[in-house]
C-alpha cells in the first residue's frame, strides 16, 4: 500500500474531535503495513502542524477560500491534489456532514467505491477491509474494494486519537486547488448547549417516550450534572418535543461512546442502539423487564424512574 490520506476538519478555527479520531484509525493501519499517513485540512499550516502532533507523518493545508463552506464540489479537487502529493491509495473521512457528501463524490470522481458508516478498518493482505453497521446497526458487515484508492467514511467514537505529541515531526505544506461550489450557504445556525457536549460527555443520562411527558427531563437533567455528564434522548421523545434534537441519540442523531449510559424509560429500539452500543458500562431503569434495553444493559433496575431516580440523586448528593 502506498499510504493513507486523512481528510480532517476544521470547526471554527480548531481542530473537529473526528480528526483526532480519524488519524488515530490511520496510526493503526500503518501499524499494519499500510503506509504513511498525510493528513489534509482546510485552513492554515497552523492547524496542519497540529495534525503532524496528532500522528500525522504528513500534512496538507488546503488555503482556498472556497473551501470555508465544506462542499463537496469545492473539497474534490483539494483532495485530487492531496492524493497525487501523497501517493495515498486509502482515503478516511469523518461520518460527518462532510464526509458523508464528499466520500461518494470522490468515489464517482476516482472511479473507485467508498464504504459508509464505518466503525473499524484495517489492513489485510494489502487491502483495506472495513467494518460498516448494518441492518440499523442490528449486524455488521465487513467489506473490501477493487478498485483504487479505497474510500471509508468512519463513525465518531469509533477510535480514539492519540495524545498530542508536540515532538512529532513532518513536512507541512499547502494546496491551493479548489472547485466551484453549486450549493451556496447562506447561513449557519448553532444548536445552543451548555456544559459538556454530549459526544464528549463520560456520563450520558438519556431518556425515552416511557417517561411519560417532558418535565421529566428536569430530573434526568439533575443527575447528569451531579454526575458530570449530559443528558440526550431518544428519537421518539424528540420527536415529542420533549427534548431538543441536538441531544438526539441514535442512528439519526449523535453518537456517543460514555463510559457510564443511564438509559431512562428507554425500550431499546435498534436505530438508539446504534448510537449507544459503544458505551463502556449500560445502566437501564425501566419498569419492562423483557425491553431490549435490559437485555443488553450490564445493570439493570425493574421499577418505575420515578421511585428510584429521586432516590439515586439524594444518594449521590450524600456522596458529596
Amino acid at each position: 500500500m502506498a499510504g493513507i490520506l486523512v481528510i480532517a476538519e476544521a470547526q471554527e478555527g480548531a481542530l473537529a474531535p473526528i480528526s483526532a479520531e480519524l488519524l488515530g484509525a490511520a496510526r493503526k493501519l500503518a501499524g499494519e503495513g499500510a503506509g504513511n499517513v498525510t493528513a489534509l485540512v482546510a485552513g492554515s499550516e497552523a492547524l496542519a502542524k497540529e495534525l503532524i502532533a496528532l500522528g500525522a507523518d504528513a500534512a496538507i493545508a488546503a488555503t482556498n477560500a472556497a473551501l470555508a463552506d465544506g462542499t463537496a464540489d469545492a473539497y474534490v479537487p483539494a483532495v485530487e491534489a492531496a492524493i497525487s502529493q501523497s501517493g495515498a491509495d486509502i482515503i478516511l473521512l469523518g461520518q460527518t456532514s462532510l464526509g458523508r457528501d464528499l466520500g461518494p463524490a470522490l468515489a464517482f470522481k476516482l472511479n473507485t467505491a467508498v464504504a459508509m458508516d464505518c466503525v473499524d478498518v484495517k489492513a489485510e493482505g494489502g487491502k483495506l477491509k472495513a467494518t460498516r453497521s448494518a441492518y440499523g446497526g442490528n449486524a455488521r458487515a465487513e467489506v473490501s474494494f477493487k478498485n483504487s484508492p479505497a474510500i471509508a467514511t468512519i463513525k465518531a467514537k469509533s477510535f480514539d486519537g492519540l495524545a498530542p505529541d508536540a515532538g512529532r515531526s513532518g513536512a507541512v505544506s499547502t494546496i491551493d486547488a479548489a472547485g466551484t461550489p453549486r450549493v451556496k450557504v447562506l447561513a449557519t445556525t448553532k444548536a445552543e448547549s451548555t456544559g459538556v457536549r454530549i459526544e464528549d460527555a463520560p456520563v450520558v443520562v438519556a431518556g425515552g417516550r416511557g417517561l411519560g411527558d417532558q418535565s421529566a427531563f428536569g430530573m434526568l437533567e439533575e443527575l447528569a450534572n451531579l454526575l458530570k455528564g449530559a443528558t440526550g434522548a431518544s428519537r421518539a421523545a424528540c420527536d415529542l418535543g420533549w427534548y431538543p434534537p441536538s441531544q438526539q441519540v441514535g442512528l439519526t442523531g449523535k453518537t456517543v461512546s460514555p463510559n457510564l449510559y443511564i438509559a431512562i424509560a428507554i425500550s431499546g429500539a435498534s436505530q438508539h442502539m446504534a448510537g449507544m452500543a459503544g458505551s463502556k458500562n449500560i445502566i437501564a431503569i425501566n419498569k419492562d423487564a423483557d425491553a431490549n434495553m435490559v437485555k443488553v444493559s450490564k445493570f439493570a433496575i425493574i421499577e418505575d424512574y420515578k421511585k428510584v431516580v429521586p432516590a439515586l440523586i439524594e444518594e449521590i448528593k450524600k456522596l458529596g
